[in-house]
């Protein structure tokens, strides 16, 4: 499924570099479910991103499901991401203008598919959630937890195999942190490659597997 060799991320801050990531070895088999933790600036949400396709590596190799992603041109990374990849983000990232079902439709949209299949994905996926009664609700007018139920939606309505979230609960109280943690494992269970990144060791705890990355390494 992912398999990363020897990556190095440097960035350049003025006249002084900043060594991100310090040559990462790394295989996630599919259905895999991953946590991965450590201190602030260790390296996590470099390597969340380079995984995701939203960057890329200044050194070293990148094969996702059997093909070399490494150096491909921008439009080729996202297709690949709008195909295999789904998000979930600590701060949902929804659209405030868009309801809870136009929110979820908006990948299928940029898909280019037919309206009428739109509608029955959008509504199965409601379904999926429990929200089918907020599919008309704005943003505004959504609890914490229900806004990262409709940003779970909106990221497996294009059905990728691997979703990658990013601190998830970060912004929910427990119990409606346990509820999404439910839904995500429930969505391993049924297939899906899960990598959580996490701050709270209960949370990283539940994956299967689990890493640490300290120093841009990672440290088992």
């Amino acid at each position: 499924m992912i398999r990363l060799d020897n990556i190095h991320r440097y960035f350049q801050v003025g006249d002084q570099t900043v060594r991100a990531l310090n040559g990462i070895d790394l295989s996630i088999e599919r259905g895999d479910y991953v946590s991965v933790m450590g201190p602030s600036g260790s390296g996590k949400s470099t390597l969340l991103n380079i995984i995701a396709l939203l960057d890329q590596p200044t050194s070293g190799r990148y094969v996702l499901n059997g093909h070399d992603v490494t150096r491909q041109s921008d439009d080729e990374l996202a297709k690949i991401r709008r195909e295999n990849i789904g998000f979930v983000f600590q701060f949902f990232h929804l659209i405030p203008r868009l309801t809870a079902a136009e929110n979820i439709e908006m990948p299928l949209i940029l898909a280019g598919m037919a309206g009428k299949t739109r509608k029955q994905k959008v509504r199965r996926a409601l379904e999926a959630v429990n929200l089918s009664d907020r599919a008309e609700h704005k943003p505004s007018q959504l609890s914490g937890g229900q806004l990262q139920r409709i940003a779970i939606a909106r990221a497996m309505i294009m059905r990728p195999s691997l979703l990658l979230a990013d601190e998830p609960t970060g912004n929910l109280d427990s119990k409606a942190g346990m509820e999404i943690i439910d839904l995500l494992e429930q969505l391993n269970g049924e297939g899906v490659t899960l990598m959580v990144i996490t701050h709270d060791g209960n949370i990283g705890a539940r994956a299967r597997r689990h890493l640490r990355i300290v120093d841009g390494l990672i440290s088992n």
